[in-house]
């Protein structure tokens, strides 16, 4: 067993002629040992997968289902784009990444989306959940995990809005590409925020982490994510020839090797579905550092071999200039009550689960 150990306990090994060990120290998953899937959107069909029902630890990719539950709600009229997002003390002391968000003050529904797709955002999401949850992120964690039930997700538990460090917050690499799959196909009227490349707030240019919007070509969305223990995570979304595929790649070690192994991943799917290849994309990138506004933002053009490597971490601190921020005495919340956001039924978007192969004791 590797020597590394992070992540869900085990409770016993199963070696040859069924005997069975109790562990108490060993692990599910560490930094290292990589889960992937990729499957194709439209029949649901899987193309590769490895290890894709050990439990894992989701990190940022936890703010897809935060964005499902308010694209739900934005749908059913319960919000809109302009709602206020009220900010409470709690949201406001999230870990970065963060926009810096102010108690007292507010921002909107839209702009917290854009907060969660581009900078991944903590403290946003915290808001964001507190509102979709009345009031409380606790409640809204336990809508979260309702829905992934809902959606089939039966090795997913959510216990935050953002995906900052909790030991039940978990899910696996199948999980999420279910979760992705209903976010391609229920909501198209909302999907096209995954692929916003970068966004102004209070002044200051906020870029998009993914890299793979920059670096492959047809991809349009959707998330990256990292954590010490949860090692560096992504989800893509891409599509050529009208062929959709939707990749999960888990427990990297570095960016450099999620990057690498999600683009043979997906080249590899799209060649087996009979796509031809395309060559990366190499675009000009911004490197931009606490700027105010994008004319300030240095522009350098450089391949996509070391545009790979250069990808800011989702760790990146908050802005240290002065906030641009006018105190609210009086925040009119918009309170969504827990009875109001039904949950989707479990139907087949494409394709037949397969039976989890691990469990959380």
């Amino acid at each position: 067993m590797h020597k590394k150990h992070y992540g869900l306990a085990l409770t016993s090994l199963v070696f040859g002629g069924g005997l069975t060990v109790p562990l108490g120290a060993a692990h599910a998953q560490y930094v290292g040992h990589v889960s992937s899937f990729v499957m194709d959107a439209n029949s649901g069909a899987v193309l590769s997968q490895s290890d894709p029902d050990l439990q894992r630890y989701p990190a940022s990719l936890t703010k897809v289902m935060t964005l499902y539950l308010a694209f739900k709600a934005l749908r059913a009229g319960q919000i809109t784009l302009d709602t206020p997002v009220p900010v409470s003390i709690h949201a406001s002391t999230m870990a970065p990444s963060k926009l810096g968000l102010v108690p007292g003050t507010s921002f909107n529904v839209q702009q917290a989306i854009f907060g969660l797709v581009t900078k991944s955002a903590n403290d946003a999401a915290c808001a964001l959940g507190e509102l979709l949850g009345g009031g409380d992120e606790v409640r809204f964690a336990n809508m979260m995990t309702q829905q992934a039930r809902a959606l089939g997700m039966s090795n997913t538990t959510f216990r935050n809005a953002s995906g900052l460090p909790d030991p039940e917050q978990v899910t696996t690499a199948r999980d999420l590409g279910t979760l992705t799959q209903h976010m391609v196909q229920e909501f198209p009227e909302y999907y096209h925020y995954f692929s916003t490349p970068m966004f102004y707030f209070h002044g200051r240019m906020i870029p998009n982490h993914n890299p793979m919007l920059k670096t492959y070509a047809g991809a349009d969305g959707l998330k990256t994510g990292y954590t010490d223990l949860a090692g560096h995570n992504l989800i893509t979304s891409a599509m050529r020839s009208n062929v959709r595929l939707i990749a999960v790649v888990m427990g990297t070690r570095s960016n450099m090797q999620r990057n690498n192994a999600m683009t043979a991943m997906l080249n590899k799917a799209f060649a087996d579905e009979g796509v031809a290849p395309v060559a990366p994309l190499s675009p000009p990138v911004v490197l931009a550092r606490n700027t105010r506004s994008f004319r300030h933002a240095h522009r350098f053009a450089m391949p996509s071999s070391q545009l790979l490597a250069s990808q800011s971490m989702e760790v990146a601190e908050a802005p240290t200039g002065p906030r641009r921020y006018a105190p609210i005495h009086r925040v009119h919340r918009h309170v969504v009550t827990t009875a109001s956001v039904r949950m989707a039924s479990i139907r087949r978007v494409g394709g037949a689960h397969k039976r989890p192969l691990h469990r959380k004791g």
